[in-house]
């Protein structure tokens, strides 16, 4: 760790994300921030000097750097686990994008070369620990809807070619809407009810290409490669159910439905792909009861650091590369099964963690 108590930290990748990470890394104050890196080294130091951080430059010059204890990789998900393996063969901690990889294979080797190395990984989505689903978990835990029993998670689209300048990637492997968006869901579901056993799903697609509705390439078609639409239906450990919903087909928009009904009434989760947003808890009366959201506001890297803190202070961080897995996991084992037709059980498991004290806030230094 940094001499002054705070937590070096490095970050791979200056594009478009690297802004809100580094607004929010760089104003936390246990984390320091010392060095950007990219392929593109100018754009590395142009991002460095935009937001204060002293250096910027290669990858190499990154992790060879001593001071840097934590690495926050937001390069292009096809590499996350390639720049991984980099950063834990430098005895560094990481804390990745989502997803953690592609594949099951690459993600356990991942996993597999931390443990050895006697590094942690860390991943998004870590949207779970924003102050609106913190609350709505602690609900849950409270007894407000008693027994959760049953689940329901909707995110339905037309697709984002119509306003996404190039969107082909988003309509091919390691994409469409369970991959990008539907992690998010699944990511809730899980820390609030378990981790899933088996799974089963049926897909489909529109159509077999696309036409991009804006930007540079405005009227060029593409290959639709994955399903646009999924469904799903989730069986978890602890025996409650679910069924799921992630499409890009559906002129009705229906996004951030996230419902979790139990004995005594029903919770409506915010959007789980934002930080923040009220709980509706439904029961006797034809009213919900809202309850505002209680926590901090910081958005993108919370998670990583939630997991500095959790290195500094010796215990488990929350967004943990097993969950992480386990949702990864998940997802490929509803695309299995939409190419064979039964159910899949899902074989990873991980220990959802406890929720956030109420009060914890990233902008207090706890050092």
């Amino acid at each position: 760790m940094s001499t002054n108590g705070r937590v070096g930290v490095g970050v791979i990748g200056a594009g478009v994300i690297s802004d809100t990470y580094l607004e929010n890394l760089t104003s936390f104050p246990d984390l320091e921030v010392l060095f950007v890196a990219d392929l593109d080294e100018p754009r590395a130091k142009s991002q460095a000097e935009k937001h204060g951080v002293p250096a910027g430059g290669s990858v190499d010059e990154l992790l060879a750097n001593p001071d840097i204890q934590l690495v926050v990789n937001l390069t292009i998900p096809v590499v996350h686990v390639e720049v991984g393996l980099r950063v834990i063969a430098a005895g560094k901690h990481l804390w990745s994008e989502k997803p953690i990889s592609l594949d099951r294979e690459s993600g356990r080797q991942l996993l597999e070369a931390a443990t050895a190395a006697g590094v942690r990984v860390g991943c998004a989505p870590d949207t779970f620990l924003g102050a609106g689903l913190q609350t709505a978990f602690r609900a849950i835990a409270r007894g407000d809807i008693g027994t959760p029993l049953t689940a329901l998670a909707l995110f339905q689209t037309p697709g984002p070619e119509s306003w996404h300048p190039n969107p082909a990637f988003l309509f091919q492997e390691g994409a469409g809407p369970m991959f990008d968006v539907g992690v998010y869901y699944l990511t809730a579901l899980a820390h609030a009810l378990g981790p899933y056993a088996r799974v089963a799903g049926l897909g489909s697609k529109a159509r077999e290409q696309r036409v991009i509705g804006s930007g540079p390439k405005a009227g060029e078609s593409f290959d639709v490669t994955v399903p646009s639409h999924v469904g799903a239906l989730l069986q978890f450990e602890s025996g409650q159910s679910g069924q799921a919903v992630f499409s890009f087909d559906s002129k009705l928009r229906r996004a951030g439905v996230v419902e979790i009904a139990g004995t005594d009434g029903t919770i409506v989760f915010p959007d789980p792909n934002n930080f923040d947003g009220d709980i509706q808890v439904w029961g006797a009366g034809d009213e919900p009861t809202v309850i505002p959201a209680s926590g901090h506001s910081s958005t993108r890297g919370t998670g990583a650091l939630e997991m500095a803190q959790a290195i500094r202070e010796g215990r488990p961080h929350r967004a943990s590369g097993e969950s992480a897995f386990h949702v990864l996991d998940t997802m490929v084992s509803i695309a299995e099964s939409v190419q064979s037709g039964q159910f899949v059980e899902v074989t990873s498991t991980f220990e959802p963690s406890p929720a956030l004290p109420e009060g914890w806030d990233p902008t207090v230094a706890t050092f």
